[in-house]
């Protein structure tokens, strides 16, 4: 149950966060939500008209949520060092990853196949995530088209071993892709 949240619609948007990663979109039912979030059913619908609209409040969390440890991570000044706590990020999350594959990567992989704004929203928060990469590696001298390579480089690599890591259950598969990572950044 979510409970660390006071505030209903905040609850309700944190328990369709923990279902949504661990059962897809479409599995996480409004009915598992307001369970989740101890929320009466009949309540979802005075802070939510739709499912849908639930999921752009979790998505746009998740992209708050981005956007605020690449703010924290920038603190530092150096680009670097950024790439590499985005790589952290990855590898800290190696448990949950095994579990239930990325929270991002996934949801836009489901609502990817059916198209729409929805999709169209996921979508905008791993285009964030590309977009901060690609100011990264520009920050380190890399031309803009290399710099954007580089990113799509770095995103695809993590994706894709977080997909295996779910696929396989083997969190090992995206440790080894982390060192692989951060080991490829040092030496740019």
């Amino acid at each position: 149950m979510v409970r660390t949240q006071t505030g209903k619609r905040p609850r309700l948007v944190q328990a369709a966060a923990k279902l949504v990663h661990e059962q897809g979109f479409h599995r996480a039912t409004l009915a598992d939500i307001a369970r989740e979030a101890d929320v009466p059913l009949g309540n979802v619908y005075y802070y939510f008209k739709s499912k849908d609209e639930l999921g752009q409040a979790l998505i746009d969390e998740q992209a708050e949520l981005y956007e605020g440890l690449c703010r924290s991570w920038g603190a530092s000044g150096e680009p670097r060092a950024e790439l590499d706590s985005f790589i952290l990020m990855t590898l800290d999350s190696r448990d949950s990853l095994a579990r239930s594959g990325c929270p991002v990567g996934t949801l836009c992989a489901e609502l990817g196949k059916e198209g729409g704004p929805l999709a169209e929203r996921a979508g905008g928060v791993l285009a964030g995530m590309l977009g901060w990469l690609t100011e990264r590696f520009h920050a380190l001298g890399k031309e803009r088209e290399e710099a954007r390579a580089l990113a799509v480089h770095l995103l695809s690599a993590l994706q894709g071993a977080s997909l295996l890591t779910h696929t396989f259950g083997d969190p090992r598969l995206v440790e080894g892709e982390a060192v692989r990572l951060r080991r490829w950044v040092a030496e740019l």
